[in-house]
């Protein structure tokens, strides 16, 4: 895969200005301001380091969460935060492409690490563009001349065709950063040297991107298995005729996700029983986790799969030479509904085959139990990396590959 594109290793960054895309959006305490997690910082800090080491200028480029959200926030923080963890100071200015941001990098030495500010303070960044267009936002026409090479770090934003993402890639050499290298390479890797019996674990509250993962994995005969939790789990029920309730019904068509009932109905009829659902789901009743066959639902929210489901999908994780994972099985949030989850990913840690965690959700249920050393790979970027499981191309690594030729 890295043949495909260029890599730090592939220019001479000494005594060079090199604007490095990467993503430390972080869950902020609205109250307090105060980051509450700082795992992207530490990835992205060996790109940042190696940088730094080898005498370059360094300009950070990046994000934090969007327009409206309460932790749509400054990187002053962030700037602080990753001095601490780099040991290196980090420079910060509140601006993009201003005069202000511009001196900044001008006075930039070798050696030196500057911040700029939240990417998405420009209206112009939230726009999905073609890199040719992105190329002509005033973001990149300001900034481009100031730099003599791009490098995009940022996997967990590749599937995204933003300015800061793809424009700087059509004028300026363009490589990969060392998280983004790293998540490709291993991801591919793992989808093109398959092991069977392969064991798909699919769940968490985006069914569409889950069931474009399945028809994906399962029409290329990469899965032998597809173990359905989550909203994922009530749509495929749903889909194979159960009735999982009224209300539980409601909330799928509320996110507008009804015909992905349908869409499952087919995978089923095509693939038969390689599409596994719940056979028991967890409700809260009278304040309490009651665990429910699957032909008995009564009309309450389910917020877990059940006690009998989770001991038939761990004895397939454990058998399984591949698994693959994304979204929580439950509202796992809730120590009544966390069971689902913490299980499942016990029973991943426990397993003797190659295991991938998809980011998101399920990766800081992973963080959160002390299992993430116990897997293969703990992916940075869940939409990124259940684009690559889906069989989509991500707009970022399209642009490095085209920056190349």
């Amino acid at each position: 895969m890295s043949g495909k594109f260029n890599t730090i290793d592939d220019f001479d960054i000494e005594n060079k200005t090199v604007l490095v895309r990467i993503d430390i959006n972080a869950p902020v305490d609205p109250s307090s301001g105060i980051i509450l997690d700082d795992t992207r910082l530490k990835l992205h800090a060996q790109t940042v380091k190696e940088l730094s080491n080898k005498g370059a200028k360094v300009v950070l480029l990046a994000h934090q969460s969007r327009p409206g959200k309460k932790d749509f926030t400054t990187l002053s923080q962030h700037a602080d935060a990753l001095s601490d963890i780099l040991n290196l100071r980090v420079k910060y200015v509140d601006a993009l492409f201003s005069n202000a941001a511009k001196e900044a990098i001008k006075a930039l030495k070798p050696h030196e690490i500057l911040l700029l500010e939240n990417a998405r303070f420009f209206s112009e960044e939230t726009l999905s563009r073609t890199p040719e267009e992105q190329s002509k936002t005033l973001l990149v026409r300001n900034l481009s001349p100031l730099i003599d090479y791009f490098v995009n770090d940022a996997f967990a934003a590749a599937h995204r065709s933003q300015a800061s993402l793809v424009g700087f890639t059509v004028n300026t050499p363009s490589a990969a950063g060392r998280v983004m290298e790293k998540e490709l390479t291993v991801i591919q890797d793992a989808l093109d040297n398959v092991e069977h019996p392969c064991v798909f674990l699919l769940g968490g509250m985006k069914p569409d991107d889950s069931i474009d993962v399945m028809e994906n994995v399962l029409s290329n005969g990469t899965a032998d298995s597809i173990l359905t939790t989550g909203i994922v789990g009530n749509i495929v029920l749903w889909a194979a005729g159960v009735d999982i309730g009224q209300v539980n019904k409601d909330f799928i068509a509320s996110r507008g996700y009804e015909d992905m009932v349908e869409k499952s109905k087919e995978l089923i009829e095509r693939f038969g029983d390689k599409v596994k659902y719940p056979i028991d789901v967890a409700c809260e009743i009278d304040g309490e986790r009651v665990d429910i066959d699957n032909g008995e639902i009564p009309n309450e929210a389910i917020f877990d799969i059940g006690v009998k489901t989770i001991a038939f999908y761990a004895k397939e994780i454990r058998d399984a030479k591949y698994i693959f994972a994304n979204g929580p099985a439950g509202v796992f949030e809730d120590p009544k509904f966390a069971m689902g989850t913490e299980d499942l990913i016990n029973a991943m840690a426990s397993s003797e085959g190659f295991s991938l965690i998809g980011g998101g959700h399920i990766a800081a249920a992973t963080a959160g139990l002390g299992l993430e050393d116990q897997m293969s790979h703990l992916s940075s970027g869940g939409g990124a990396c259940i684009s690559m499981l889906a069989g989509k191309k991500l707009a970022a690594v399209e642009a490095l590959k085209n920056s190349k030729k």
